[in-house]
């Protein structure tokens, strides 16, 4: 299993409609391959930056996601209420029989 930080800087006044689009995208993935969870966090300091902290079953299942259409068309939107380009780590978490 490996987990994904989706980092965004929104445009301030637009917090609200970039919260909605994240329900919704959550909505469209449950129950698609690989998807396991995705919890929204939101910087105390700075109230229009944002961590999508989500697991996946693997890499390949969330770069697939990527490359699909919906998440296209997302992120083309969003842009319109982005302060700046996103960007997002990847992490790969370990099972307790993976720990030495």
């Amino acid at each position: 299993m490996i987990s994904i930080g989706l980092y965004y800087d929104v445009i301030p006044g637009k917090e609200k409609e970039f919260e909605e689009v994240f329900n919704a995208v959550k909505s469209s993935l449950e129950g698609s391959k690989g998807f396991v969870s995705a919890i929204l966090y939101r910087r105390v300091d700075k109230p229009n930056s944002y961590l999508i902290y989500s697991e996946w079953e693997s890499l390949e299942d969330f770069k697939e996601f990527t490359r699909s259409r919906p998440f296209r068309d997302v992120t083309s939107n969003g842009r319109k209420i982005l302060e700046r380009t996103p960007y997002n780590k990847v992490y790969q978490l370990l099972n307790a029989s993976d720990e030495g």
